[in-house]
């Protein structure tokens, strides 16, 4: 029944900054009709529609209308409510789309350039022990295969202590795969303790 009627292709634009592409519908003027129940259309995403004259109409959604499946017939699918939106007034919406991100450095730049500049708070005592740690390792391993192995198991124990709730069992594991030297045996163990372990 849908697959006759669905020769529109709409992208959805979720409030939570998601992005769901190349989605069959049929685009009417009061109402949008989209098969399936595989994908959530909630109150305020925006639906945009590419035309094949290369123009783009948006539509915010005011009610999903979700349908669920009725018999063999009809299969669930949406009609949805929606109000078009005029180019300024889709840009703005565009624009208030709201992204969560959260740990050290996390940005997003959308159409912009990036003039910013993050700084990563690391306790001065773990950072001076990493740095202890790869020149340890850069002066007591010997074999090249064995001091390049080390210190990527350094660099990942860098990005354990950057995040904001570092993994003891991650740096543990890490930690175990270095070489048993005294002194770098010596640093491990104050990593170690630094994460409570």
């Amino acid at each position: 029944m849908f697959s006759e009627i669905t020769n529109d292709v709409v992208n959805l634009r979720k409030c939570n900054g998601e992005i769901v592409k190349d989605i069959k519908a049929s685009v009417q003027a009061n109402m949008i009709f989209i098969e399936g129940s595989h994908i959530l259309i909630e109150t305020g995403d925006l639906i945009q529609r590419v035309m094949s004259n290369s123009g783009v109409e948006t539509y915010e959604v005011i009610d999903p209308g979700f349908k669920e499946a009725f018999g063999s017939d009809i299969p669930a699918h949406y009609q949805i409510k929606h109000r078009n939106l005029g180019l300024p007034e889709a840009e703005k919406a565009i624009r208030q789309i709201t992204y969560n991100f959260n740990g050290h450095n996390a940005r997003v730049n959308n159409n912009s350039v990036d003039n910013s500049v993050n700084t990563a708070n690391i306790n001065s005592d773990i950072v001076e022990h990493i740095e202890l740690l790869r020149s340890e390792i850069t002066r007591l391993v010997k074999t090249p295969q064995e001091k390049q192995d080390a210190l990527e198991v350094v660099g990942a124990l860098e990005g354990q202590f950057q995040a904001e709730k570092p993994s003891k069992v991650v740096v543990k594991t890490l930690l175990s795969a270095l070489p048993h030297a005294g002194s770098i045996a010596s640093i491990s163990s104050f990593l170690l303790a630094a994460i409570g372990g």
